[in-house]
């Protein structure tokens, strides 16, 4: 019998991550079966379960996918001389979760947003999940705060300034996105950046004499 290579092994594994993810972004976790998860990939039960026992060990696998994916952006920026500003970062993190994940495209729509509400909402019941998940963002946050920690050696920031509670600002940021995404489709990743941009930009405002606070001189 002729051997499978690895190549084979990862498409079919990536294949079968794909369509169970964009089920779920649909239907939400509860209301989809592994049998949606079959039609949907049109593969076999044995070909399935072959690479994951169940819906749940597909869960974890797709959020354990995400989350590093994410961090392997603020790593790679963290490395980065000079790393990117906020607002430029966080458009590359979304144009990278867009382009990685197509299969969460339907009808035009990115539903990966809808995806990231649901597995906030299965932390809720499921154990595993919801300690993966806090694995997950406590290396993200190390990532983001390693480019904070960047942005002060390269003069771009004060040294005084918490790495931490930026780091946790500025992923509340983009969190906040995907649940505005998620609930009202309106909110483009343009206006994002244009909107950190904005913030990026103000200054404190002059004091009686005309000039500008002492503090932020």
């Amino acid at each position: 019998m002729a051997r499978v290579s690895q190549e084979h092994l990862d498409a079919r594994r990536r294949q079968i991550l794909d369509g169970a993810a964009l089920c779920f972004a649909r239907n939400g976790f509860h209301a989809t079966s592994m049998q949606d998860v079959l039609k949907e990939v049109d593969l076999s039960a044995g070909a399935v379960y072959r690479y994951f026992i169940g819906k749940d060990e597909l869960i974890e696998a797709i959020v354990a996918e995400v989350l590093g994916a994410v961090r392997d952006v603020y790593e790679r920026a963290a490395r980065e001389d000079p790393p990117a500003m906020p607002d430029e970062l966080i458009a590359r993190t979304l144009a990278h979760m867009a382009r990685e994940r197509p299969a969460l495209t339907d009808d035009g729509q990115w539903l990966f947003p809808r995806l990231m509400i649901q597995a906030w909402t299965e932390t809720l019941r499921n154990e595993t999940l919801s300690a993966l998940l806090d694995e997950g963002f406590a290396k993200v946050l190390a990532a983001w705060a390693k480019v904070v920690v960047r942005y002060q050696e390269a003069g771009m920031m004060r040294d005084d300034v918490d790495p931490d509670a930026v780091a946790r600002t500025l992923m509340a940021t983009v969190q906040g996105f995907g649940a505005q995404y998620a609930l009202f489709g309106s909110f483009s990743p343009e206006a994002l950046q244009a909107g950190v941009r904005g913030l990026l930009s103000m200054r404190e405002a002059p004091d009686a004499t005309g000039n500008q606070s002492v503090k932020n001189a």
